[in-house]
């Protein structure tokens, strides 16, 4: 029988890698093959600045994120990505889309191809993760039968507007607007292609790990959300895996 596989699109540089390395180990663990795409197949590479570690405190990965992050790297994957109009929806079971906050991320974040395909994977009923900035890439795919984003009618979370202003004044003294990536808040951007604004949801806590899991989607916040996170998305594809076999 086949291994699953997953699917995780990155720009060229500038992803998170705690929010990309977690839920890969997470589903490397469990058998699972995961191919990687970038815009051109160009090998990708993470924000600089977060595998500094704890030079930037909680915004920086930690010991176990760099562990995942330095073995992934090194896969055959990893070194060889697709390119992102080469995705066949119907090669993968799910789909995980990383955060980052650094300029590089708009190639991933704006990029037409890609949203096309997530209206693709929406429309094929696979499993979706996004967390942080990557919820924005479902948000601005659009389902040209309705119009609206994908998101219209779900319930979801995202980076909030709490957490992208601390990030921002933990760190605007050495780097300017570099956690800021665009001037609208991602959370408001997100709440605005929803089908009402209380289908954003926060949780209490931004150190409490949150997700908001919605049919055949899973949303989160922030690094600090990655290992619920990761897991979550790996328990749907696996129910989702007895459903189709069944």
């Amino acid at each position: 029988m086949k291994a699953p596989q997953i699917l995780i699109p990155l720009p060229d540089n500038d992803f998170d890698p705690t929010e990309t390395a977690t839920p890969w180990k997470v589903c490397i663990e469990r058998g699972w093959k995961v191919v990687f795409s970038t815009e051109r197949g160009a090998v990708p590479a993470a924000d600089h600045r977060l595998l500094k570690g704890p030079i930037l405190g909680p915004l920086g990965a930690g010991p176990k994120a760099m562990d995942a992050y330095n073995a992934m790297v090194q896969t055959q994957e990893f070194q060889n990505p697709i390119k992102y109009h080469e995705i066949d929806v119907g090669e993968f079971e799910g789909v995980l889309l990383t955060g980052g906050h650094a300029p590089g991320m708009k190639q991933y974040l704006e990029s037409k191809v890609l949203q096309d395909k997530m209206v693709l994977f929406w429309k094929a009923e696979k499993v979706i993760g996004a967390i942080c900035h990557g919820v924005l890439v479902l948000a601005r795919a659009i389902d040209p039968q309705t119009g609206k984003s994908i998101l219209y009618g779900s319930k979801v979370t995202a980076l909030t507007k709490d957490l992208e202003r601390t990030g921002y004044a933990l760190t605007f003294w050495l780097l300017g607007r570099r956690y800021r990536t665009y001037d609208c808040y991602v959370a408001d951007e997100v709440r605005d292609v929803l089908e009402s604004p209380e289908d954003f949801i926060t949780g209490k806590s931004m150190l409490s790990p949150f997700v908001v899991q919605d049919g055949l989607l899973i949303t989160s916040r922030w690094p600090r959300d990655a290992k619920k996170y990761s897991s979550g998305f790996a328990d749907m594809v696996d129910e989702q895996l007895l459903v189709d076999n069944s």
